[in-house]
């Protein structure tokens, strides 16, 4: 009777612990490479928050910004590796480890908030295809504002801006300053605040957000409107981590992803302009490019059009061709 008792307790003990584990939290990392205030960073912030909800907190995922976890170009492989079940990258960073990242990166290709959705429809299930392989795939994207050019003196065509101290964060922008015949230096994003005050940078190719989140009107004086390109943070999950969620938890997860894009791009395009006022306000003169300067820029951008279909090709020029069914050259 006792031993009967005993073999009891045990398989109660054992129901306990399974009912335990059933119900366990799990717990998740997400890297990130921007700093605390930055609307990306604000973004995650709120889909953890809808994971968290919509799972009763069986599902929590913590955020580190500004490159606290991994360095920015670590976080995909970490993805990858699984050491974070899932986190944000810039997509152009990695064009040479694929070129299609860099397909949102090439100049004067997508420079409209429209085109660039319409870009990525074309970019990303190829993308996915790609990261398949790796046991990942992007679980939602998000815009940067349109890029523009931030000098320290005022320019009016590409010749005057020779010699000057460019950073590269990419391969497009290393490429660019070949072609601008500018001195490439390699910043991320988390140390361009120092690289501008110690005079390490004195032109650099990105967005209002950028110039607001590094202070860079206190080092640079001039951003030129230049609309060139239009890149996306992507959020990459890993698949096996994915799949190890109960099906409940999985739709959460892709309920909230589709709520965080729709909510991203709805807050990148409503913010360029005011961010754009910012820089203005706190000194920093804000303009369209010259006529001259906006042909040499556009000519660029055809160059490295033909550089990224050559380095994809044959796939590249199809991707291209299928865009331009809509989005019409020129339009």
């Amino acid at each position: 009777m006792k031993g009967y008792s005993l073999a009891r307790l045990a398989a109660a003990l054992v129901c306990v612990g399974m009912t335990s584990l059933a119900h366990a939290q799990t717990k998740w990392d997400l890297p990130a490479a921007y700093a605390p205030g930055n609307f990306h960073t604000e973004n995650l912030e709120l889909f953890a928050k809808d994971v968290d909800a919509a799972t009763g907190g069986k599902l929590k995922i913590a955020v580190h910004s500004n490159a606290s976890l991994f360095k920015a170009t670590e976080i995909k492989r970490a993805v990858q590796g699984g050491q974070a079940q899932l986190g944000e990258i810039l997509m152009v960073n990695y064009e040479n480890e694929s070129p299609l990242f860099g397909m949102d990166g090439v100049p004067f290709l997508a420079t409209s908030y429209s085109d660039a959705k319409s870009l990525e429809k074309i970019q990303i299930p190829a993308l996915d295809k790609y990261l398949a392989a790796q046991g990942m795939k992007v679980l939602y994207t998000v815009p940067w504002q349109p890029q523009g050019i931030y000098t320290k003196k005022p320019v009016a065509s590409v010749a005057e801006m020779k010699g000057m101290k460019w950073r590269a964060y990419s391969p497009a922008t290393s490429r660019m300053a070949e072609l601008m015949e500018l001195q490439p230096v390699t910043i991320q994003a988390a140390e361009l605040s120092q690289a501008l005050a110690t005079g390490v940078v004195e032109t650099y190719a990105s967005s209002s957000a950028t110039g607001i989140d590094s202070k860079t009107y206190e080092s640079l004086k001039y951003f030129y409107e230049a609309q060139a390109w239009i890149p996306k943070n992507a959020v990459l999950i890993n698949l096996k981590a994915f799949k190890a969620l109960d099906q409940a938890t999985q739709d959460a997860v892709t309920k909230a992803a589709a709520a965080a894009e729709a909510r991203g791009w709805k807050v990148s395009e409503e913010k360029e302009g005011a961010f754009k006022k910012i820089l203005a306000e706190r000194g920093m003169t804000v303009a369209p490019p010259a006529p001259a300067f906006a042909a040499d820029l556009k000519k660029i951008g055809g160059v490295m059009l033909a550089d990224w279909e050559k380095k994809t090709a044959p796939q590249g020029a199809a991707l291209i061709a299928d865009y331009r069914k809509l989005v019409p050259a020129g339009q």
